[in-house]
């Protein structure tokens, strides 16, 4: 069986500083997501951005409430999105299928085996998943903190060894950023608390930041999935995550063995 790992783009990496998509980045993503494959792993992806897509596409001249925007922007949005993944992925003949998914559906039950029914075909025909919420039907109260917390729901839904959150940032700071003397904190035990380290600050497109991060890898790390944060936005950061790890910036889960869960 194939080592499974789940790979969560955040908008900030998939974006520019004037709120496009930033279509380079995204395909030197799918070319690294390619060369896992190659080298014999099942990739989920859980794609943020489809928003930020959408508000690219439309000016919108009247007033919208925070739950319209959300619905227009996203269903405008996902279909380019989507549709910019098919023709990436199709330059190596793979197959991609959207999975648009709600917070209910991880409720056990009919839809929460049906969901990962669906994503387990996909994956046994050699079909990548890409994950994102139906941001066009979910209200806020029903809606996920984050592709963070989605990513990590997927990773334990679909028994990943690995779920690797890609950030515009190399990983967990041992202080301020700014701070020259600040380094990246390499690896965290899934029984240690590191909220006093992190900064809490959210992306200008996206609902995430580190706390939410640091809070999924925990949850994710005590289920025994190895979880990584690392910088998005570094050249081949998934290819060197797997081939120079010990070399390549990043903050690492490490997770609850198996024996103690």
């Amino acid at each position: 069986m194939n080592k499974r790992i789940v790979v969560k783009v955040g908008s900030n990496v998939l974006t520019r500083d004037d709120g496009k998509l930033n279509v380079t980045r995204m395909s030197a993503i799918v070319d690294q997501i390619v060369w896992l494959r190659q080298k014999g792993y099942d990739v989920i992806l859980v794609s943020s951005g489809a928003v930020a897509c959408g508000k690219s596409e439309l000016h919108v001249e009247n007033q919208l409430d925070s739950v319209e925007q959300r619905q227009l922007f996203s269903a405008l949005g996902q279909a380019k999105l989507i549709g910019l993944y098919y023709d990436l992925f199709r330059e190596y003949h793979i197959h991609v299928g959207q999975v648009l998914t709600m917070k209910e559906n991880f409720e056990a039950g009919e839809q929460y085996d049906n969901q990962r029914a669906c994503m387990s075909v996909m994956l046994e025909n050699g079909v990548i998943p890409i994950v994102n919420e139906n941001d066009t039907v979910s209200v806020d109260e029903l809606m996920f903190t984050d592709n963070d917390e989605l990513s990590g729901l997927i990773a334990q839904m679909m028994d990943a060894e690995e779920l690797i959150l890609l950030t515009n940032v190399d990983g967990i700071y041992n202080g301020n950023p700014a701070d020259s003397k600040t380094r990246v904190i390499p690896s965290v035990y899934w029984n240690r608390d590191v909220s006093d380290y992190v900064i809490e600050e959210k992306s200008i497109q996206g609902r995430g930041g580190m706390a939410s991060k640091s809070n999924i890898a925990h949850i994710v790390a005590n289920k025994g999935i190895r979880v990584v944060i690392a910088n998005g936005n570094r050249n081949n950061i998934l290819v060197d995550l797997i081939e120079r790890p010990m070399e390549t910036m990043h903050t690492e889960f490490v997770p609850k063995p198996k024996k103690e869960q």
